[in-house]
């Protein structure tokens, strides 16, 4: 056995060694086929140190929390088990072979033998996943969509047997040491786990476990051979090679310090140096055809070895809103093509022309391939897939081996643009309004100021109210949203009244801001971005701009993270973080509700450009946890793996012509959280959310009352919000001495006296008092001598021609009202109208005690009072409305039953209007308008509403001169 052992384990040696060296050459030939790369070099020590950090902790794979884990499992044993895999070629000579120093040392043989265990528990459990998620079951939605299955099984059944070969190897080791040489190292104490697998498998007999042991080493071998062999001969097995290419990857990424490579895009290089607009004429004619990526040898080298090492996990796929939404674009799929169309073609590109020449038809039309093409020009990327990109990031910041798949799509945007000059007729709009405007909608910019007009305070302007920003504090950028889209625009006005509010000291630039150019850029069109920056970085130098804050995130995004490159040095911050600042030191304090505020619920959406290009998550989130009345939710998709609005990468003027609205799904998910509001932290994604909110409101899928807000607005209503009151000492004291005096009176009219006892001279019989004869209290008054006949007359109550009245009312022909009391209440009721209880509070709705006069005006069918601009004057004292009590509403019912009732006229005219269902018909009995105010004037003298009379002379002298029963309510009624 040990014979055949090794000719078997030398002899796939000897073949796989050779093949896995040429293999290798030829990766390194195609990843050097591209272009050099800058500024992938710097910082070694610190590159060194994230790569290791990345690796070994595995930093970017815990974002899938078990995933992660049992992936880490398989990762360590790969490595240390390499060891074993070398012991191995020892043990075909020596079964009892063991390292010098670590062979026997316990710690050493407890990790062998642990990850041995715990690799092949992970492999099983990974593998489970992607079963789990096969596409079988889930089609399209699952993130192994497009992956090649059959690398992956091979994968996963190699380092499953790695794995477990360890346990039956040392599982032999241990039986031998044990049983036949005398159990020195051995015992469970150092074979903790195999020895129950010797115990369990093998047979005592020393020789048996020897050819145990060269059996196992040759397994281990081979396995190993053959993974080499398998993955020489397919150069593009990603899931295999990024074993070995993925440190390298990760150690030459974008920025040094391990961040991923997201904020701002890279610049065009040409001839080693960023594309430099005031040298564009001293370019060649094949320089120009390096502005972006034409071909896939125009990628740089890092960009060739990002598509080598992408492993096909699928988890930039499952995060990505364009493929979410069935749209042709996978950042997996996208990077697998570019991977095999270079691979395909790299190797043709050394061959000479007449090497060239002999090729074959599939090997021409390879090399002569179009990186950028439909199906009938077989291209490489379908334009549909390149330009269904937002440039959210998600597939960065996913990638587990750090592949930057937003730099590569642009940089292809970019040759499309700029070159062939094709790209979706849309964005001829923005190009052109960019460049003559200095925005994307092609405003004037003479209007950048218009949003500042309504606000009660002066917004300094650079070159008008302050020379430059010495001095003040900050510049406010305002952006093109902010300025000229009407939503934004109150975005724009709550941060500058709240940093007003603040004693913040701020500028704006006004007509000397333009756009930052982040919607050129992100669509490809590199030199309108450079035009617009290095203007904006001239103002900024000339206006010694140092300190900036922005409420879009996409200008955030760029004067933080590209401005640099124009000579420009700014501290950038977003509005959300300032205020939360602000909130912090205390210069801004939300108060708490008013009584009887319904609480609201609120939900936030992450900004792609703030969240994951900035890593601002948190800010936001603090501002809206502190604004009293409000109860915070998260959207399942939320912080770092929020799912996109739609509108980066310039999609904010494109249409959405394929596959279903990424605004829309976006939209779906924070209704579904019941949220009354959704918050947001740019423009951009105001627009977006509230464009999919309409449509969900009109199909009925939303609540009418919830709204799309910016963060900032909720702050500022917090702010501004009204505190209630605390009640004072006097205030408290009035209370109780009101109650106490109310209690006594109460108490003395409880136990009449004998001076109390009525006078029998002033007792009227009911019939000769008529409709007054229900009064119980009469208001003190001097009561004018009036002709008992003419007030009669006025009240339309019959006389005699002595003047006395029998209490009914002349008769004019109208029937006789014989209905029950029940149905005399609810017509009284009807004719109060409607009692609105429901009004919502807003800019717009009038205060709630006029609106029930202006109703009843435009309804009374007698003489119109001419309107004002002024409210007229509220009844003193002052009564704010509230709900109509029971005992309210029944009082009301009686009085309108009876015949006549006069309104006391105070301090003038009266300003309340009549509910034209209880006007009666006019007659000089029945004046209305000025002329019933003359009459109630005239027929009622002057009345205190507050001190009721209860002197019973004065009622019955009233009553006796034909006086008619007054409205004890303080409140005036029509």
């Amino acid at each position: 056995m040990q014979i055949v052992a090794i000719v078997v384990s030398l002899a796939l040696t000897a073949v796989a060694i050779p093949l896995t060296v040429q293999a290798v050459s030829k990766m390194l030939k195609v990843i050097r086929s591209g272009r050099p790369v800058i500024g992938r070099t710097d910082r070694p020590v610190q590159r060194t140190v994230n790569m290791l950090v990345e690796t070994f902790g595995h930093t970017r794979m815990f974002q899938r929390r078990w995933v992660g884990i049992m992936h880490w499992f398989v990762y360590a044993a790969f490595i240390l088990l390499s060891t074993a895999v070398l012991q191995a070629y020892f043990q075909l000579f020596d079964p009892e072979f063991a390292w010098p120093l670590i062979g026997h040392f316990f710690l050493y043989e407890w990790a062998a033998e642990g990850l041995g265990l715990l690799s092949t528990i992970g492999i099983i459990y990974l593998i489970a996943v992607r079963q789990w998620n096969h596409p079988r079951r889930l089609g399209k939605k699952s993130r192994f969509f497009g992956s090649t299955f059959w690398q992956a099984y091979f994968v996963e059944a190699m380092a499953m047997l790695e794995g477990a070969a360890i346990l039956f190897v040392r599982g032999a080791e241990y039986k031998l040491i044990e049983l036949h040489h005398g159990g020195e190292n051995g015992g469970r104490f150092h074979f903790p786990l195999s020895s129950y697998v010797g115990d369990a498998l093998y047979p005592d007999g020393e020789q048996s476990l020897k050819n145990i042991i060269f059996f196992v080493a040759m397994f281990k071998i081979a396995l190993a051979m053959v993974w080499l062999a398998v993955i020489a001969r397919n150069l593009t097995m990603g899931i295999a090679w990024h074993r070995f290419i993925a440190w390298p990857n990760i150690w030459f990424k974008r920025n040094s310090d391990g961040s991923t490579a997201l904020g701002g895009l890279q610049p065009i290089y040409v001839k080693g140096k960023p594309l430099d607009l005031e040298a564009m004429e001293d370019l060649e004619e094949e320089d120009f055809e390096k502005l972006g990526v034409g071909k896939v040898e125009d990628f740089t080298w890092k960009g060739i070895l990002d598509f080598s090492t992408c492993t096909e996990c699928g988890r930039c796929q499952s995060q990505c809103p364009a493929w979410a939404t069935d749209k042709p674009l996978s950042p997996k799929l996208l990077v697998m093509g570019l991977r095999e169309h270079a691979y395909a073609k790299a190797p043709l590109l050394e061959l000479s022309e007449a090497e060239q020449a002999n090729l074959t038809d599939e090997q021409k039309a390879e090399l002569e391939r179009p990186l950028i093409g439909d199906e009938s020009m077989y291209g490489v990327i379908d334009p549909d897939v390149l330009w269904s990109c937002t440039n959210c990031g998600a597939c960065v910041q996913q990638c587990p081996v750090d592949i930057e798949h937003v730099d590569h799509i642009d940089d292809m945007r970019r040759f499309q643009v700029l070159v062939e000059s094709n790209f979706p007729a849309e964005l001829n709009n923005i190009f052109k309004g960019l460049e003559r405007k200095g925005n994307p909608w092609g405003m004037n910019p003479s209007g950048r100021m218009d949003w500042a007009k309504d606000l009660d305070f002066e917004v300094k302007q650079v070159g008008v109210e302050v020379e430059d920003l010495d001095e003040v504090e900050w510049l406010f950028w305002v952006g093109c949203a902010g300025a000229f889209e009407d939503r934004a625009k109150k975005t724009t006005q709550a941060v500058a009244e709240l940093l007003d509010m603040a004693g913040v000291t701020f500028a704006v630039l006004g007509d000397g801001e333009t756009c930052t150019g982040d919607p050129a850029r992100r669509a490809g069109n590199e030199i309108v971005f450079a035009q617009l920056a290095m203007q904006n970085a001239e103002v900024f130098k000339e206006t010694k701009v140092k300190k900036v804050v922005s409420t879009c995130a996409h200008c955030f995004n760029s004067l933080k993270n590209e401005y640099a490159e124009f000579g420009v040095e700014l501290e950038v911050v977003h509005h959300t973080q300032l205020l939360n600042r602000l909130v912090r030191e205390g210069k801004l304090k939300p108060l708490p509700p008013v009584p009887g505020e319904e609480k609201k619920k609120i939900t936030y959406h992450d900004p792609c450009f703030l969240g994951r290009h900035n890593k601002v998550y948190e800010a936001p989130r603090e501002l809206l946890s502190i604004i009293p009345g409000a109860e915070f939710t998260e959207m399942p998709r939320n912080s770092e793996k929020s799912f996109c609005c739609g509108a980066g990468g310039a999609r904010m003027w494109m249409e959405e012509t394929i596959g279903s609205r990424i605004n829309v799904n976006r939209t779906e998910e924070a209704i579904a959280t019941g949220a009354d509001q959704i918050a947001v932290g740019c423009p951009f994604c105001r627009v977006m959310l509230s464009d999919g909110l309409t449509l969900k409101q009109s199909e009925g899928s939303a609540r009418e009352e919830v709204e799309v807000i910016d963060v900032a607005q909720m702050l500022l209503a917090g702010v501004k919000r009204a505190p209630t009151p605390e009640p004072t000492a006097d205030d408290t004291r009035a209370v109780v001495d009101e109650a106490e005096a109310a209690t006594a009176a109460a108490a003395t009219e409880a136990e009449p006296t004998a001076a109390d006892e009525a006078n029998p001279d002033s007792i009227s019989k009911t019939e000769d008092v008529g409709p007054a004869a229900e009064a119980t209290q009469q208001p003190e008054t001097d009561q004018p001598e009036t002709d008992d006949q003419e007030v009669a007359a006025e009240h339309n109550i019959e006389v005699d021609e002595s003047g006395a009245g029998d209490g009914t009312p002349a008769d004019d022909g109208a029937p006789a009202d014989d209905r029950e009391a029940s149905e005399k209440e609810q017509a009284a009721w009807d004719n109060v109208g409607p009692v609105n209880t429901d009004l919502t509070p807003s800019d717009d709705a009038p205060s709630t005690e006029t609106s029930s006069t202006e109703e009843a005006s435009t309804e009374t069918p007698s003489t119109e009072t001419p309107s004002t601009d002024e409210p007229a004057p509220a009844p003193e004292p002052a009564q704010e409305s509230e709900p109509v009590e029971e005992e309210a509403r029944e009082e009301e019912a009686e009085e309108a039953e009876t015949t006549a009732e006069v309104t006391p006229v105070e301090d003038g005219e009266s300003t309340a209007d009549p509910v034209s269902e209880d006007v009666a018909e006019l007659s000089g009995a029945n004046p209305s308008g000025e002329d019933l105010s003359e009459a109630a004037t005239a027929a009622v003298p002057d009345v205190d509403h507050h001190d009721q009379a209860t002197d019973e002379d004065a009622v019955e002298e009233w009553v006796e001169e034909g006086g008619t029963q007054k409205s004890t309510d303080d409140e005036t009624k029509p």
